[in-house]
């Protein structure tokens, strides 16, 4: 996935706002360029924390080019055809011992189930508010005309064309040269059906080879495990050279259980206080957040489902019918977000994360020589590479922009600092650069600011940056760094509103 910009002129470059200035003449810049959003396809199933993850991702439409919202089956849920076919599956949860659960007409799939629906609207009730804040968002009807129905019927059923896949199929082929994410929520049959789809029809025509290649180059798939098998059955096997994202080292922890090893500067944000100031009481997007002990069910009935429930222990809920698959916590506590990993690199926060997968962001980044395949956000290792951790700055993310649902003028909420600086540069060993950026906060808060190594770069050493705390500062290119070799800078801002927001700046620098 590297859609890394290229590196063009060999001089110094002027920018506006700001330049870089080195100590000797034989400098090289690459001046700003404009970022295109990233082009994503969702697809989800009605899993409660599916459902979390869409309302932090549709906070977030400013910054990605939405082509599809559609509507997804897995092993965990499934609509049935509404003929009455019964239908079940070995090897899944409830045919374990003691599940007792035959053949059935659906799986944990509300009748009248329409979230994704449910979600555009509340962001068409909260949209008056949010384009003061950002006109970016793009209008409720744009998307609302993005959902779509995709193979939902059966668990890993792909054997037939869907809106949604007809969807995917045709915003693979069109001819926007720019790469899709398409974010595999649930299971992966409606993006197998597309494929398949693709397959069927060029597949021993003269344009197979084309169709193959400019397939297997533009789409990434973004996986949230593979919820229905279609991806090790189908997809892998027939489309062995389309990328996936793989974010397993760092990154922020937000799937189940996520609070197990959180810090103690950070425990807060998982916690009932925290979670109803910031999100439950901000509007009608908030009041949809899932969260522990709050009354609602996915599906009448649902023996895995007790998340609704709150004052029992573990004992009591399973003498009630319930399968207890993870401990009950306190009312009001966070439950999970296990999707939002595969989208939180395509931020706008100034990390570049999307660019390429070993930059490493707010999701995290690829482990070195590991296999491609995502992993869920509370099961990843720590990284080395990163001095800090993600999650306040996450987290204050999300809050800001459930303040903005409510917040009718821009003065009632807070907005990100803003940072002007060139995204790369070359200098040789020893050579030591003057750099001189600028910042600026809407709002007129205070920013605090610090540079520092994010050790994702080929030179593996140290690098010292003179005067961190400032926009203008020195640093010395090692003298045993050797040709070709990068090192990554982050100008990290921080303003002092509430919550505090956070935005970085990187700066990647070649050595000559």
């Amino acid at each position: 996935m590297k859609q890394s910009r290229q590196l063009f002129d060999k001089v110094c470059i002027a920018i506006v706002g700001l330049t870089l200035i080195y100590s000797i003449t034989s400098c090289s810049t690459a001046p700003e360029q404009i970022v295109e959003k990233p082009r994503v396809i969702l697809t989800c199933d009605p899993e409660l924390d599916d459902l979390n993850s869409l309302l932090r991702f549709l906070l977030h439409a400013t910054d990605m080019q939405i082509e599809g919202l559609i509507y997804a089956s897995s092993q965990f849920h499934w609509k049935g055809d509404g003929k009455g076919t019964l239908a079940y599956f070995e090897n899944r949860e409830y045919s374990r011992p003691g599940m007792n659960y035959g053949p059935m007409e659906s799986y944990r799939w509300a009748k009248d189930e329409r979230f994704i629906h449910d979600a555009v609207e509340a962001y068409a009730a909260s949209y008056p508010n949010l384009k003061i804040h950002n006109p970016a968002y793009p209008t409720p009807e744009y998307l609302m005309s993005k959902v779509k129905w995709g193979n939902v019927e059966f668990d890993g059923d792909y054997t037939k064309d869907t809106e949604g896949s007809d969807l995917i199929k045709e915003v693979i082929l069109d001819d926007k040269p720019a790469p899709v994410y398409v974010m595999v929520w649930g299971g992966g049959s409606t993006l197998a059906r597309a494929l398949k789809s693709i397959e069927d029809t060029y597949k021993g025509t003269p344009e197979w080879a084309s169709i193959y290649e400019k397939v297997s180059k533009k789409i990434i798939i973004c996986l949230s495990g593979d919820q229905d098998n279609t991806n090790a059955n189908y997809v892998r096997p027939n489309w062995p050279d389309i990328e996936h994202l793989t974010t397993n080292m760092g990154g922020v922890a937000l799937g189940y259980n996520a609070q197990n090893g959180a810090d103690p500067d950070i425990k807060h944000y998982y916690e009932a206080e925290w979670i109803k100031a910031n999100i439950l009481d901000k509007g009608p997007m908030g009041a949809m957040y899932r969260v522990w002990g709050d009354g609602k069910t996915m599906v009448e009935g649902d023996m895995f489902d007790y998340f609704h429930l709150s004052g029992y222990t573990s004992e009591e809920l399973r003498e009630m019918g319930y399968n207890v698959w993870t401990a009950p916590r306190p009312k009001g506590e966070f439950i999970s977000e296990g999707d939002t990993h595969t989208f939180l690199n395509f931020i706008d926060n100034g990390l570049r994360a999307h660019e390429d997968q070993s930059y490493g962001g707010w999701s995290g980044r690829k482990r070195a020589n590991s296999p491609a395949v995502s992993d869920f956000s509370n099961r990843r290792q720590a990284d080395p590479a990163m001095p800090n951790t993600f999650t306040s700055a996450v987290q204050n993310e999300m809050a800001a922009r459930f303040q903005w649902t409510v917040a009718s003028t821009y003065a009632d909420a807070n907005h990100h600092p803003q940072i002007k600086a060139p995204l790369s540069i070359s200098a040789a060993p020893g050579e030591k650069v003057n750099i001189k950026g600028s910042v600026k906060d809407p709002d007129g808060d205070r920013v605090s600011l610090n540079w520092w190594q994010f050790k994702v770069g080929t030179y593996e050493g140290d690098v010292t940056v003179d005067s961190p705390s400032t926009a203008t500062t020195t640093f010395t290119v090692p003298a045993n760094a050797k040709p070709g070799e990068t090192i990554h800078l982050i100008l990290e801002a921080q303003d002092s509103g509430t919550p505090a927001l956070t935005r970085y700046h990187r700066l990647i620098i070649t050595v000559v």
